[in-house]
């Protein structure tokens, strides 16, 4: 039988201690990936690239340019540190840099599916990150917890697995959450504003992407490495914080629209709206409040509610000057049914 598919995000912090690359941890990662390997195909998603490099460039200040010049750098030495650790588990691994357009572009994305599947055909284990060096500022990805659920979601993964410096969602005691059924606006607030010192995202992103993924029927677990078999234990939801995966069957296609491809406007629409789209119905231009942010036709688009909370993604019919122009034409029609998804 096809093996399922496990997508495993390490972020900044968890990797790199004092902004080196932790081998111990790299290590560990290895040890406990090699006794997964037979059960699942394998991506992992690491940061730690610009973590790594920026100690070579003496004036590091952050700047988008230094950032792309720390990755260029820490790219060849986060891989060798994986390859060398990988290397005893007689495991290969193969360097995949994406970026945005990879999977806004579908055709683009088949390739890299593809690519990934012939990869684990020959039981080599791709380990993505950004392309920093070359990804364009207004295409980046928000971060790799980003990267890690598009991969996830677009291949059809059965869980993603977020290792972060905490053990997982904390409560106002500080105590672990074992378990959240649902990612709503409860859960999102319990998420902490600040992030790591080596990082770009922190717990509010993970929660939101946690949300995406199990919207799209994949579990998801916010885990520490710093735990024993941490890994191991995140895959079988022993440790961390498990996100359960919420019951939805969509074809690959809508899949992508919701995830992968690349979203370029944002609208908030009334409760009359909202229930209209839940009664799989199209979307029309007498439920809109406001448009946020502009779109051509043809472009996908976010929909909101007046709290701001996302519900569906949709590809547009007209582009957003006729939305505000014609706003009161009845029956005008934003998006079709069969081109909005659910969130």
């Amino acid at each position: 039988m096809k093996k399922p598919i496990l997508v495993i995000k390490f972020g900044s912090a968890s990797i790199t201690t004092n902004g080196e690359i932790d081998e111990q941890i790299v290590l560990e990662i290895a040890r406990q990936t090699a006794q997964l390997q037979s059960t699942y195909n394998i991506v992992l998603v690491s940061s730690g690239a610009v973590a790594a490099g920026k100690k070579y460039l003496p004036k590091y200040s952050g700047t988008l340019s230094e950032r792309k010049a720390a990755a260029a750098i820490g790219n060849p030495l986060l891989v060798r540190t994986y390859a060398t650790y990988f290397k005893p588990f007689k495991i290969a691994l193969a360097q995949s840099l994406c970026e945005r357009h990879h999977f806004a572009n579908r055709d683009q994305f088949l390739q890299l599916k593809s690519t990934y599947e012939t990869l684990w055909k020959n039981n080599i284990i791709p380990i993505a990150n950004e392309n920093d060096v070359v990804s364009n500022k207004e295409l980046k990805f928000s971060d790799n917890d980003e990267l890690a659920t598009l991969i996830a979601v677009g291949f059809g993964a059965e869980q993603i697995l977020f290792s972060t410096s905490v053990p997982g969602v904390l409560d106002a005691k500080g105590q672990v959450i074992p378990e959240i059924r649902v990612i709503d606006k409860d859960a999102l607030a319990l998420a902490r504003k600040e992030k790591s010192a080596v990082g770009l995202g922190g717990m509010t992103s993970k929660l939101n992407f946690a949300r995406l993924a199990n919207q799209m029927g994949i579990k998801a677990v916010i885990f520490s490495m710093q735990i024993e078999n941490g890994i191991l234990k995140a895959v079988k939801g022993e440790t961390g914080t498990v996100c359960y995966a919420q019951k939805k069957k969509l074809s690959s296609r809508n899949k992508w629209l919701a995830s992968g491809s690349l979203i370029s406007g944002l609208i908030t629409v009334d409760q009359g709206a909202i229930h209209a789209l839940q009664s799989r119905k199209s979307l029309l231009a007498v439920g809109v409040m406001n448009v946020v942010q502009d779109f051509e036709i043809g472009e996908v688009f976010q929909i909101a509610d007046e709290e701001g909370l996302i519900h569906a993604v949709a590809k547009s019919k007209l582009d957003s000057a006729t939305l505000k122009n014609e706003k009161n034409k009845k029956n005008l029609e934003i998006a079709h049914a069969d081109d909005i998804v659910l969130l």
